[in-house]
């Protein structure tokens, strides 16, 4: 139960079961790792209710930069 509810019993938090993904990239330092160059200069996405939506997201995005072989995206589980 996060704190919040702890001060509010009367009302539901059922958004603390909902999984969100996030889809971001950007310029790695060394494509077989997730180091990023400039954090300032991140691509994100969005954020998404369901792995699929956000994989919908990433294949377009990471397709795009396809020949750019120091970008790269990925999904990462928020909650």
């Amino acid at each position: 139960m996060s704190a919040l509810a702890q001060y509010m019993p009367d009302r539901d938090f059922d958004q603390e079961n909902q999984p969100l993904f996030m889809v971001m990239g950007g310029e790695v330092h060394d494509p077989r790792g997730a180091e990023f160059v400039d954090l300032s200069a991140m691509d994100i996405r969005g954020v998404y209710p369901t792995y699929e939506d956000a994989f919908q997201v990433w294949r377009g995005a990471a397709q795009a930069t396809v020949d750019r072989a120091f970008t790269k995206y990925m999904i990462i589980r928020l909650r």
